[in-house]
């Protein structure tokens, strides 16, 4: 457990949880993640891991706000630029709603394979994203780019993704590590988008490596050009 060994703190996004703050912008998260790390922490300063969602934060704190950031983790994010993003984002209104519906919540815990002691948990968190949340960040997330303050940030970043991912975040891992001046894109085989709860262990030895600056678990394969 990292919490055995590290001061872990497991933020609610805004619109998601008991944030009580609405989902605004990728941007306006990252202020408020880097208020969290400036007042919760001893330096002012964290090693930030992100998935999914968290992933994206994570990323553009890096570049906006590397003076917070000690290192960075991220995994499921998607770079490139989806074909019909005007129809993803129409999609996201129409499915958004329902997001949390029974049917819905077991779908995707399924896709997800999170584990069935889990599942209540999973079902709870899906229960509390506010209204709108979900239309909001994909307007974002599907025109995400490498952010443009990557290359000149000085906090190590690891690009990270299971091998049965979705192909395009598969193909943005080394264009993502790239665009960081210290960045390093790896491939975890036999699982996907989960493979927090998929390979926890190794999830885990994954984290501590990067954070304490040693060679990652020999399970994550280098990824290189873009």
């Amino acid at each position: 457990m990292l919490a055995e060994d590290f001061h872990v703190l497991v933020p609610d996004l805004p619109g998601h949880g008991r944030s009580g703050r609405a989902w605004v912008s990728l941007a306006d998260t990252v202020q408020v993640v880097t208020e969290l790390v400036r007042s919760r922490t001893a330096a002012g300063r964290a090693h930030v891991v992100g998935l999914s969602l968290g992933g994206y934060v994570a990323a553009l704190l890096a570049a906006n706000e590397p003076a917070v950031v000690r290192s960075v983790v991220v995994s499921g994010v998607n770079v490139l630029p989806f074909p019909h993003p005007a129809m993803m984002r129409l999609l996201g209104r129409i499915i958004g709603p329902f997001t949390s519906s029974g049917p819905v919540v077991r779908a995707n815990a399924k896709a997800l394979k999170v584990p069935a002691e889990d599942f209540a948990g999973y079902r709870s968190a899906a229960g509390q994203v506010a209204r709108g949340t979900f239309a909001r960040v994909g307007d974002e997330v599907t025109v995400f780019e490498v952010p443009a303050g990557a290359g000149s940030s000085p906090c190590r970043m690891l690009a990270v993704a299971g091998a049965n991912e979705n192909e395009m975040i598969l193909r943005s891992l080394p264009i993502l590590a790239e665009g960081f001046g210290h960045g390093d894109a790896r491939l975890v085989t036999g699982v996907g988008h989960a493979w927090s709860s998929e390979a926890p262990s190794l999830f885990t030895a994954t984290i501590r490596a990067h954070v304490a600056g040693t060679d990652l678990p020999a399970d994550l394969r280098r990824l290189t050009g873009a």
